[in-house]
């Protein structure tokens, strides 16, 4: 008697046994933009691994993510602001806030003609975004930035146009530094912009930037690299232009106050001479109870996996891993997980 196996049938005589083919465990995530590049490399490099385990992701920004979540129509959120008291009491099974890396939100400019790396102050800053600075030749501009041919035109503000956690850090260091901005505008994921043009996620201001000249737009590091667009370094509360970088975001999540129990805090214009002023830790939102028990295996095998193994991929993507003091406090949350 002759066996044939073909594309997963077995031919016996007359016989025909399907042989199923393993099908993946599918988990669906949505939210920031932030963490996006690690989140896809994460996933794939998991997926390599394990097979059996498909995670879906959309980067489809902070505030969207925390809503998909509250509906209950993902399996975890995503984003770079801790959710509030009351989005948390408004999210049906109560979320976990689990800290995947740091990062720094940038400023990115295109002045044509400008080749030099610029500085801003928290002053100059702030006054672009509320309109009273409003060209690159300000005297404010200029007195950081000595010997630098700026033009006397009109700066072109790009911002984001979603709910995005990307925003709140900006605007949350934006109202610690300003208290103008605080009192007028303030800190959330959306915001009453008082300039500039809107873009969709931190690609679509990137690409904004990239097409409009003269003009400035906040994004998370990794978008201005991969773009090879200039970003300027930022005068951080000690008094010290620093550069956004690996060590930098370090250094701002060390000097920072002490990790609350709930992992849920701001590293925005942190003290120390060598803190980046703009950083931030990056969360995902994990239900607390799943009810799904390969899934909630899946789930907090991943977790555990991104806590070590992941953490390598953060420096080459320019993030910065998490502190290991941070990573066993979050290990030991894992367990909560029901």
């Amino acid at each position: 008697m002759k066996k044939l196996f073909a594309a997963g049938l077995t031919v016996l005589g007359t016989a025909v046994l399907a042989i199923p083919a393993v099908a993946a465990d599918t988990i669906n995530g949505a939210g920031a933009t932030f963490p996006a590049p690690i989140y896809q490399k994460w996933f794939e490099e998991y997926k390599a691994s394990h097979p059996s385990v498909q995670i879906n992701y959309q980067p489809i920004g902070s505030g969207g993510g925390i809503a998909q979540l509250q509906k209950g129509t993902v399996d975890f959120g995503a984003s770079d602001m801790p959710m509030t008291d009351d989005q948390i009491k408004q999210t049906p099974v109560k979320p976990l806030h689990f800290p995947t890396v740091m990062g720094a939100v940038v400023l990115s400019y295109n002045i044509p003609g400008v080749t030099a790396k610029l500085k801003f102050s928290p002053e100059a800053i702030a006054g672009m975004y509320l309109g009273t600075i409003q060209k690159w030749s300000d005297a404010k501009i200029k007195a950081d930035n000595p010997g630098v041919n700026l033009p006397d035109k009109e700066i072109e503000i790009v911002h984001r146009s979603d709910g995005s956690g990307t925003t709140f850090v900006f605007v949350d260091y934006l109202s610690k530094v300003s208290p103008e901005w605080k009192s007028k505008v303030g800190a959330n994921t959306s915001v009453a912009w008082p300039v500039g043009l809107g873009g969709k996620g931190n690609d679509g201001v990137e690409g904004l930037i990239k097409q409009t000249p003269n003009s400035i737009g906040y994004v998370e590091l990794i978008y201005a690299v991969n773009n090879k667009m200039a970003f300027a370094d930022v005068k951080n509360a000690a008094g010290k232009f620093v550069t956004p970088s690996f060590e930098s975001v370090t250094a701002a999540a060390a000097n920072s106050k002490e990790m609350p129990p709930d992992f849920r805090v701001s590293i925005t214009n942190a003290p120390g001479a060598g803190s980046y002023p703009i950083s931030t830790f990056t969360w995902l939102l994990v239900p607390s109870e799943i009810k799904d028990a390969a899934k909630k295996k899946d789930i907090t095998d991943f977790l555990a996996w991104m806590l070590t193994t992941g953490q390598n991929d953060a420096q080459g993507l320019s993030y910065a891993p998490l502190p290991k003091a941070v990573v066993s406090r979050v290990q030991a949350q894992i367990k909560m997980v029901k």
